[in-house]
């Protein structure tokens, strides 16, 4: 099951990325990035009410798209949005514990890491996919450089993509990559701009499929 998960979410290459204090019109957002090509979305755990607002969703969305929990933090919180619906989980941080529950329940899990030590700690502890938290700080070089003595980990970016390097970090290495605001803009959001949000979306599919030529 996880496996799938995660083969799909490879083969888009994007993982959406949203904070929300409204979540009123997340299922046109969903609808939107949908039509883009984006069939991804991680809700963070600071969205207010983010399990209720997973479960609803969950109940709500296609059996193409695929929902996750981001920014989970202990075991406690990866059981509760697996039982809401989340199919995978997402941690800016490495907990050991927070792996195992995903997989107790054959969950796709991504925990964060900043090192080589803790990107090799977390892959040998199971992760499906690490993230690389926060990206920014780091550039698309640096998981060229974790890929050369490296490249059998999977590895993800959070916190700075944008169009300019997406392709840029999936022809460093990256398997896939989350997106926040740079996808997710929030004026398109704001003024109900589901068009404009699923061009953008589609930008971002474009230039994972350029990194990989």
């Amino acid at each position: 099951m996880r496996r799938n998960i995660v083969n799909q979410i490879e083969e888009c290459g994007i993982v959406a990325v949203i904070r929300l204090d409204d979540t009123k019109k997340l299922q046109n957002i969903i609808s939107a990035i949908s039509d883009g090509g984006v069939k991804a979305l991680e809700i963070t755990m600071t969205t207010p009410n983010a399990i209720e607002v997973i479960k609803t969703v969950s109940k709500q969305i296609s059996s193409e798209f695929i929902l996750g929990a981001g920014t989970v933090l202990d075991p406690e919180t990866a059981r509760a949005v697996i039982l809401a619906g989340a199919e995978f989980v997402v941690s800016p941080v490495l907990n050991f514990d927070v792996i195992r529950m995903a997989h107790r329940y054959d969950k796709a899990v991504f925990p964060g890491a900043f090192t080589p030590s803790e990107i090799l700690t977390a892959w040998e502890n199971g992760a499906d996919i690490v993230k690389v938290f926060p990206a920014t700080a780091l550039g698309p070089k640096f998981f060229k450089d974790i890929q050369g003595p490296l490249p059998q980990i999977k590895l993800t970016p959070t916190g700075g993509v944008n169009l300019d390097n997406a392709a840029e970090f999936i022809r460093a290495g990256a398997s896939c990559l989350g997106v926040g605001t740079a996808m997710l803009n929030k004026q398109m959001i704001d003024n109900s701009d589901w068009d404009g949000l699923a061009k953008l979306a589609m930008s971002f599919v474009e230039a994972v499929k350029k990194g990989r030529e």
